[in-house]
């Protein structure tokens, strides 16, 4: 009898070591058996536009490297938000958004010194926007987000801003004069505008089709892959290579959610999203110009803007500085202008 308590006893001892033991393991692993974590990742655009493609592009670099501890669900056409995307932000700080990758024109309105990445001309192009993103500047924008509950993981470049309009090309600035033109809800763009003779006119997107169709409006900027991805070319005529503004995505994850994560998890989204940020500018860089060329093979006529014209450009824009730096905040906008002027 008391060999048999003797071999139960031992045999309890064993079971209980062997608990312990698998508990240790699964504390120095992180997540252990946990259930992976689960993020809707909300995007305003289709999955085939280029911010879907990189989204999708996103989700999987998270899938292949967290092997399953994290997932990523793409959810496109802005149908978390209603298409609200000022509500998005919204949504995001307060964490019922887990995550959500968003244009640094609508965070202007929560945190202004993100319109310090749209001041016109300030790029010569995505590679010297790409730097700035991911240097200095970019940490000040992401400390900023920080503030407002929103973790931004990276940046994401968009390609310089031209203009589509049905009366005529956009070859200088007094081309513009009188033109009724679509642009963001956001001061930058219309004090802009308004300074070149054009009359800035503000609408949802969703609407600008139909705008463009019955001449409510005579045009709209946005990158190229905008006028091709919603047709525009049925409704427009002239494509004027201006690329008179940058701006550019950000991969958020709201506060919250972001809580609620393994240091492992964190570093797999933060390598993730950085190796996205390099995907997109590649990927936007050859996708623009097929699209160029597959708008003009619609009937679009496209023009270059001269070098002499251009500079009237950038003129009419400096000329705006002090307008832009009280919008953006003085410091900011100082350290924006000084980044790229010595680059």
């Amino acid at each position: 009898m008391k060999t048999r308590v003797r071999a139960l006893t031992g045999a309890l001892a064993c079971t209980l070591a062997a608990s312990l033991l698998a508990g240790c393991a699964g504390a120095a692993g992180g997540s252990g058996n946990a259930a992976p974590a689960k993020i809707q990742l909300s995007i305003p655009d289709p999955i085939d536009s280029s911010v879907g493609v990189s989204a999708q592009h996103f989700a999987d670099q998270v899938k292949k490297t967290s092997n399953g501890s994290v997932q990523v669900t793409v959810v496109p056409n802005g149908t978390s938000f209603s298409g609200d995307q000022n509500a998005a932000v919204t949504r995001l700080q307060g964490g019922s958004l887990d995550a959500l990758i968003l244009s640094t024109s609508v965070y202007a309105s929560v945190v202004p010194e993100m319109n310090g990445i749209s001041i016109p001309y300030l790029f010569n192009d995505t590679t010297q926007e790409a730097a700035f993103l991911a240097g200095k500047p970019g940490q000040v924008l992401k400390d900023k987000l920080a503030a407002k509950d929103t973790v931004a993981l990276s940046f994401l470049t968009r390609t310089g801003r031209v203009i589509t309009n049905s009366v005529h090309p956009i070859e200088q600035p007094s081309d513009l004069k009188g033109l009724k033109i679509r642009v963001p809800g956001n001061p930058l763009w219309t004090d802009f505008f308004s300074a070149l003779g054009a009359s800035p006119t503000t609408m949802a997107f969703s609407e600008v089709f139909t705008g463009l169709q019955t001449g409510t409006i005579n045009g709209q900027e946005n990158p190229i892959e905008v006028p091709w991805t919603n047709k525009f070319s049925e409704v427009q005529k002239y494509v004027s290579m201006t690329k008179h503004i940058n701006d550019a995505w950000v991969l958020a994850l709201s506060s919250k959610k972001w809580g609620t994560l393994t240091d492992d998890q964190k570093k797999i989204l933060t390598d993730a999203a950085a190796e996205t940020a390099t995907f997109k500018t590649g990927y936007d860089d050859e996708q623009s110009k097929k699209q160029l060329d597959d708008l003009k093979s619609k009937g679009m006529q496209a023009n270059d803007v001269s070098p002499a014209n251009l500079e009237q450009f950038k003129a009419f824009s400096k000329s705006l500085y002090p307008k832009f730096s009280a919008l953006i905040g003085k410091d900011f906008f100082d350290q924006a202008v000084s980044f790229t002027s010595s680059k």
